[in-house]
């Protein structure tokens, strides 16, 4: 057991990461302890994200606890970038958290500034500055390279010949010839509209108004680009730092402000935890991040179109109010294995290209339209051993056979030879004495996979 991280009371007192729990408790007897709890570290980092969005919509995480923000076209909001820092800084601190933070023209300057700069030029930053591993910064030490501005001093050439291309590169990055943006951890949204208020809002109601507004506005540039939203998301700033994000999605491209708004509401009906407003929202932003084209849609005199929306939007309510993965539908999927023909997916997405097989006209279907997930084993009497079934006993009742038909052979899946998967199916579609119509398949072949097969039910003809 050793520790993973101090605070600043414990750092004082000798305590560093990396010490074992039994040094620093013969050290400091009375040290309170906590389990290192990695998910919920990172989990906290993301909330901190989140309430970083209200500055630039560029925030990238450097774990395990660090964010980059790339507030370029940005800081005039707050005043400037001393502004934005100011009131980054005062909103951490509300939290009771702890800040070090740098101002660069690059983002590996900042980084390096933050974690190792204080109030230091990039020439003075020791050469852990550059996060090589510890062999190559020992390795730089070694050589009286203790300072970035040593290396400064040595050509490139010397520095990637010595060193590796990698210490070169960063040495080029952190001291801003090389600039290379930040990923941020949300792609940029194709729309993006916001609302700031002088003073905060202490209403649900008020800010679900400021939804509405945002999303009419969205809807008449999504009008002039002939476009439709797919996703939308809002997010309620709170004065503490807080946010609360409000998603939906959609079956077809919409822009009917009606209709997300009424998503909007039934999200809020279905959350767990009601929305506090606490101290109130100061910012309201409404992102669309999947647009797809929307033409006008041609009614049919028969009200297909209209069926056709009608169901479009029962399943988007549904989706939203019971979950996405909740709500789904069937497609069909190049298979020859029965069980594998078709695939659930959630309702709410665009279903793929392909269309169900149509049936032959006039002729009994070759397959049930319910299979049982997994198939069910049954005791079966056969003529021969590779024959079909004379009589079968399922769910402890005994059937007779009138009627049978096949065998349907499904080959092995070669790739898979290992198991059940690997062996021949012998499918047979029976009829009994009263006229109740089976499907019923030999696992293995007769003396060449199985020496004894076993026999399944794999479902009913209605």
């Amino acid at each position: 057991m050793r520790l993973a991280a101090v605070n600043r009371a414990a750092l004082a007192l000798g305590m560093v990461p990396g010490l074992s729990l039994a040094d620093a408790r013969a050290r400091l007897p009375d040290l309170g302890i906590a389990d290192h709890d990695p998910r919920a570290d990172a989990r906290f980092l993301e909330r901190i994200a989140d309430g970083c969005d209200r500055y630039t919509p560029m925030v990238a995480l450097d774990p395990p606890d660090g964010l980059l923000l790339d507030i370029s076209g940005c800081a005039h909001l707050f005043g400037g970038e001393a502004g934005l820092h100011d009131d980054l800084a005062g909103r951490l601190e509300r939290l009771g958290l702890e800040l070090r933070s740098a101002l660069a023209d690059t983002p590996d300057a900042a980084h390096a500034l933050a974690r190792h700069g204080g109030d230091r030029p990039i020439e003075a930053l020791p050469v852990e500055a550059l996060g090589l591993d510890g062999e190559e910064s020992t390795a730089l030490r070694r050589a009286g390279l203790k300072r970035l501005g040593d290396l400064e001093a040595r050509p490139s050439r010397l520095l990637a010949a010595r060193f590796g291309e990698e210490a070169s590169d960063r040495l080029e990055r952190i001291a801003g010839r090389r600039d290379i943006r930040i990923t941020a951890r949300r792609p940029e949204p194709a729309l993006m509209l916001e609302r700031r208020f002088a003073e905060p809002i202490g209403r649900t109601e008020a800010a679900l108004a400021a939804i509405g507004d945002l999303v009419g506005q969205a809807a008449r540039r999504m009008e002039e680009a002939h476009r439709g939203g797919r996703r939308f998301e809002a997010q309620l700033f709170r004065t503490d730092g807080m946010v609360r994000a409000l998603r939906i999605e959609t079956g077809l491209p919409v822009r009917d402000v009606k209709l997300v708004m009424r998503l909007f509401d039934e999200r809020l009906e279905a959350l767990a935890d009601p929305v506090d407003p606490g101290f109130g929202f100061d910012l309201v932003r409404l992102s669309v991040p999947l647009f797809e084209p929307l033409a006008p849609l041609q009614l049919s005199l028969e009200g297909g179109a209209i069926a056709e929306g009608e169901l479009a939007q029962l399943l988007d309510r549904l989706s939203t109010r019971l979950g996405r993965n909740r709500v789904r539908r069937l497609a069909p999927r190049d298979s020859h294995v029965p069980e594998q023909a078709t695939f659930l997916f959630p309702a709410i997405e665009g279903g793929p290209a392909e269309d169900w097989p149509e049936p032959e006209p006039d002729e009994p279907p070759l397959r049930p339209t319910h299979l049982f997930d997994p198939p069910q084993p049954i005791e079966v009497v056969a003529g021969v051993p590779d024959g079909p079934p004379q009589r079968f006993r399922w769910r402890r009742e005994l059937h007779e056979v009138t009627l049978a038909e096949g065998p349907e052979r499904i080959g092995a899946l070669w790739w898979r030879r290992t198991d059940n998967a690997g062996l021949s199916r012998d499918y047979y579609r029976v009829e009994d004495g009263k006229g109740r119509r089976f499907w019923l398949f030999r696992l293995g072949l007769y003396g060449r996979e199985a020496k004894s097969p076993a026999w399944y039910i794999h479902g009913m003809f209605a």
